[in-house]
């Protein structure tokens, strides 16, 4: 199963869990299995099926650009990280 890391944001949303293990082979499987056990963790992650849009997520280390699409391991660790915008036009 994926080890997906809470971050503190979102931890009141998930039982103040730091982790938890999630069997998923999609990030959408993930959020889905996930959102099973934290209901409250579906509206601070999605938004119309996609990911919202203050919301990045990292797949063992690497900035997912397929959000919901990309492909998580067993053993991949998944990280909820809030989205960085860049600076002034």
């Amino acid at each position: 199963m994926a080890t997906v890391f809470i971050p503190s944001m979102l931890r009141p949303a998930a039982g103040d869990r730091e982790s938890v293990e999630v069997e998923g082979s999609t990030v959408r499987d993930v959020i889905e299995r996930l959102t099973e056990a934290y209901p409250k963790l579906r509206v601070r992650l999605l938004e119309d099926g996609q990911l919202r849009a203050n919301i990045s997520v990292a797949i063992d280390g690497e900035i997912s650009t397929l959000g919901v699409l990309d492909t998580v391991e067993k053993d991949s660790e998944v990280h909820f990280v809030a989205a960085i915008s860049g600076g002034r036009p």
